[in-house]
């Protein structure tokens, strides 16, 4: 004779299983949200370095020009120059990302520095 009693368990399991799913997927949500802001901050990293690089190639033109071939790179980039100026014969470049902004925060920023050597080659 079965056991007229339902048992005590039941249901258990679903709302066990559902709390885990919930869980992976805030955790991977948060995963993808880091890995874009790692990926926006590399980008800015990379724009300001190759911008800082071209500024400080084209110095023979003059600082505006330079400035004007860092602004080309940047753009190309998808970044955001913010400043180029210069310090003695360094070029000094500040550039923003404008994704990767989390909650309304700004996007990365970054700042680079580019000159001639102290020996030539």
């Amino acid at each position: 004779m079965a056991d007229p009693r339902p048992p005590a368990d039941r249901g258990a399991a679903t709302i066990w299983t559902a709390l885990t799913v919930a869980a992976l997927t805030s955790v991977a949500t948060l995963g993808i949200w880091l890995g874009a802001a790692t990926i926006a901050r590399h980008r800015a990293e990379t724009a300001a370095d190759l911008g800082a690089l071209a500024a400080a190639s084209h110095a023979a033109e003059g600082p505006v020009q330079a400035c004007e071939r860092a602004r080309w790179v940047t753009d190309r980039m998808g970044v955001k120059l913010l400043t180029c100026r210069w310090q003695r014969l360094d070029a000094l470049i500040e550039v923003e990302s404008p994704a990767g902004g989390f909650a309304g925060l700004p996007g990365p920023s970054a700042r680079a520095r580019a000159g001639p050597t102290a020996q030539p080659p």
